[in-house]
């Protein structure tokens, strides 16, 4: 049986504007599968890294987390605490200490930020969720 050379025409001609046409106008939901699977790959890397740390014996390792926590606990009790009461013992002891330094406004967003967290890890053990 031979081959018809218009249609095998067609067929290359209408395979080669299908081809042009997926390249300048790709399918957006095989290009959102793509970009959801990439994301997933690098979350995923990321739960794996964060098990790897919380199963950790080293306080280095496992431990950063609280760290930071008590970094911000003891700069909030300088802030807050600490300096003013400092502060008025100059005063009423007659020493002339200099203006100690403050904490800036960060300080609030990385406790607010750690405390949010920490909040909806406490509303996973309401549930029932397990580590």
């Amino acid at each position: 049986m031979a081959i018809d050379p218009v249609s095998a025409g067609i067929e290359a001609v209408a395979g080669l504007a299908n081809n042009v046409i997926n390249r300048l106008f790709p399918d957006k939901t095989e290009q959102e599968r793509q970009q959801l699977a990439a994301a997933l790959t690098i979350v995923q890397g990321q739960l794996d890294a964060n098990k790897a740390e919380a199963a950790s014996t080293s306080a280095f390792t496992s431990g950063w987390r609280p760290g930071i926590g008590w970094v911000c606990a003891l700069a909030l009790f300088f802030q807050y605490i600490a300096r003013p009461l400092l502060q008025w013992y100059g005063v009423v002891s007659g020493h002339q200490y200099p203006i100690l330094p403050g904490i800036d406004e960060n300080l609030w967003q990385l406790m607010l930020g750690m405390l949010g967290l920490g909040g909806l890890r406490t509303y996973e053990k309401v549930q029932g969720v397990s580590k």
